[in-house]
């Protein structure tokens, strides 16, 4: 019997935070943006709910994007232009379908690949009595919250992580592509070089036949 409430508990707690989970919405999209062009995305949203929105240019150009989001009375809450990366967070003050869009219609030639991460919803506290209870935490209660924090920290951390090695990636195939041509272009001059100094060279000692009538 010993073994068994606290198993119990635990597994109270683990069904707990996966219903957690599920109560927060969240939306994570990587998609390309092509040059003069916009692209916009959908999200319903209740009163008085928490949203939050994180986005970041992978490749393209200076890495900028215009972001704007729009509540369903089409006023701006969020605007701004040519950013690489960055957060919004709002309460939303009337139920609807908010909008986000991202403009690339500043650049003509630069194709994009945004990446963003749409939450809305605040996830509540893995027990619920946490905060009004008077007695602390079980060993077993602290452990799981403990537990359910490492697992947002490293979930958050991969994201970031995910991006920025991505990032890093693309600018090393670009570094690569411009090195490769690089070197074929000094190949192509070191051949004609060495075949204009060789066609030079044995110019000097060649022979050359006297004209006619001008022998003595």
């Amino acid at each position: 019997m010993t073994f068994t409430i606290p198993l119990f508990r635990c597994f109270c707690l683990f069904f707990h935070a996966v219903v957690v989970f599920n109560l927060v919405s969240a939306t994570e999209l990587t998609f390309e943006l092509a040059d003069d062009d916009i692209q916009c995305f959908f999200e319903e949203i209740d009163k008085g709910e928490k949203f939050s929105l994180d986005y970041q240019v992978i490749t393209g150009g200076n890495y900028d994007v215009d972001c704007s989001v729009v509540d369903p009375g089409e006023n701006i809450l969020y605007e701004e232009s040519k950013k690489q990366y960055d957060h919004f967070s709002h309460t939303a003050e009337e139920t609807g379908v908010y909008k986000v869009c991202f403009s690339n219609e500043f650049s003509t030639f630069s194709h994009k690949t945004v990446y963003f991460d749409l939450q809305t919803g605040e996830e509540p506290a893995l027990i619920p009595e946490m905060h009004n209870r008077v007695s602390a935490l079980t060993q077993m209660e602290s452990s799981s919250v403990l537990i359910h924090e490492i697992l947002k920290t490293i979930s958050d951390s991969q994201t970031h992580y995910r991006l920025r090695e991505a990032i890093d990636r693309i600018r090393a195939d670009e570094i690569h592509e411009h090195v490769m041509y690089w070197s074929i272009g000094e190949t192509v001059i070191l051949f004609v070089v060495s075949i204009s100094q060789v066609v030079m060279l044995k110019s000097f000692f060649t022979d050359k036949k006297p004209l006619p009538g001008l022998s003595s």
